[in-house]
């Protein structure tokens, strides 16, 4: 079976964080008989196809070199929905996407479309299928659904992509239902993405009062309430914040005020391959983030065995079942968020259970071969009930 993939991320560069879950998914899908061909966006320095670590990958140029910040950014659906030059921008990356697709199809000849995102993948996912009389298959990721719900005239489009689509998967239960908000009656499988198991793994030398965050720093991922929950911390602790983003001065700052800059260590983005160590030696992983469409972060967690405090907010649910494999807070709520770090960082032997009870959950649910293995049923299904139409 052949699968074209449409997406709007994908690795540029070995270790690239982006888009990472896919290539995973695309390599995993390998041992199920399916070879996937991937479009996604150019960026500097890449060729125009290549094998990239055994997948292969068409990338096209949307834009003249220093107007191409659309993708890879992490800021798409906000670029779109606050700015009119992102949005002309866009009518490029939409039609230089389709050209793409339509080129590498033809070479291809896929059995069945896969589009990441319903927007903008999902989108020309709908005009390519047609064009070659294969099955589209749309997956929501989380951003996406934030986009059809915030940005004016979005939903027409949004129900349009679902309704051309043969099957819509979203990566968490959560997601699901909100999507189900948007369009009534949808109901998508819930299939999430995977996480490396080879990379992340537990370690040996685990620190007794050392938190972790990993994230983007802007308001969804929920920086601003860690901070405000470290001055009620009674017990010794150091923070390392991982990420860059817009919030990271503003965020400094307000260290500054509460008196807690000193214990915490700004790291900023890293490569993937760099977050295993920093799993594996955090005490606890604090995922504060709200409305997250999954949480891959959490997973890395609990792969590494770390454990993990988390908002109950969004897909987070998936991932985190409060007192089994981590414990759960109301989120925003920062009194509730120290608390639980202190409760965690008091009682280590509680903590190392919950970090293994978690990481045998990640390794059943998003292990490569758990995704690849639920995504090639699907395929099939939807193939066969092509054939019967």
């Amino acid at each position: 079976m052949r699968v074209l993939f449409l997406a709007h991320s994908f690795p540029r560069t070995a270790g690239d964080a982006a888009g990472s879950f896919l290539l995973r998914l695309a390599q995993a899908l390998e041992a199920e008989g399916i070879t996937v061909q991937v479009v996604a966006p150019a960026a500097p320095g890449l060729a125009d196809a290549e094998q990239f670590d055994g997948v292969g990958v068409e990338r096209f140029r949307y834009a003249p070199r220093r107007f191409e910040r659309l993708a890879y950014t992490g800021t798409m659906a906000q670029d779109v929905r606050d700015s009119w030059s992102a949005r002309l921008t866009m009518l490029s990356f939409l039609g230089s996407e389709f050209v793409s697709a339509v080129r590498s199809g033809r070479r291809f000849q896929p059995d069945l479309v896969h589009a990441h995102w319903w927007f903008p993948g999902g989108l020309v996912g709908t005009w390519v299928a047609s064009m070659a009389g294969v099955p589209l298959i749309t997956t929501l990721h989380g951003s996406d659904v934030r986009l059809a719900r915030t940005v004016v005239g979005a939903r027409p489009v949004f129900r349009h992509v679902l309704r051309h689509s043969a099957a819509v998967t979203a990566v968490s239960n959560w997601l699901a239902g909100e999507a189900g908000a948007v369009l009534p009656h949808l109901k998508p499988v819930v299939a999430p993405m995977p996480v490396d198991t080879t990379l992340f793994a537990p370690g040996s030398d685990r620190s007794t009062d050392r938190l972790l965050f990993v994230g983007r720093l802007n308001a969804q991922k929920g920086v601003s309430t860690l901070i405000d929950a470290l001055p009620a911390i009674h017990e010794p602790y150091t923070v390392d914040i991982i990420g860059d983003g817009p919030d990271r001065t503003s965020l400094e700052a307000h260290a500054r005020e509460l008196h807690v800059a000193d214990r915490i260590r700004w790291h900023g983005a890293l490569p993937h391959a760099a977050l295993p160590p920093f799993y594996q030696r955090a005490a606890v992983l604090v995922v504060p983030s709200i409305d997250e469409g999954l949480g891959l972060v959490a997973v890395e967690g609990q792969i590494c065995a770390t454990p993990i405090i988390a908002a109950n907010s969004g897909g987070l649910g998936d991932i985190v079942r409060n007192g089994q494999t981590g414990v759960l807070v109301p989120p925003l709520d920062a009194p509730a968020l120290a608390s639980a770090i202190d409760d965690m960082l008091a009682n280590p032997d509680r903590a190392q259970e919950l970090g293994a009870a978690g990481r045998v959950h990640a390794l059943a649910s998003f292990a490569p071969e758990s995704a690849a293995r639920r995504y090639a049923m699907l395929y099939r299904s939807t193939l066969e009930h092509a054939k019967k139409s």
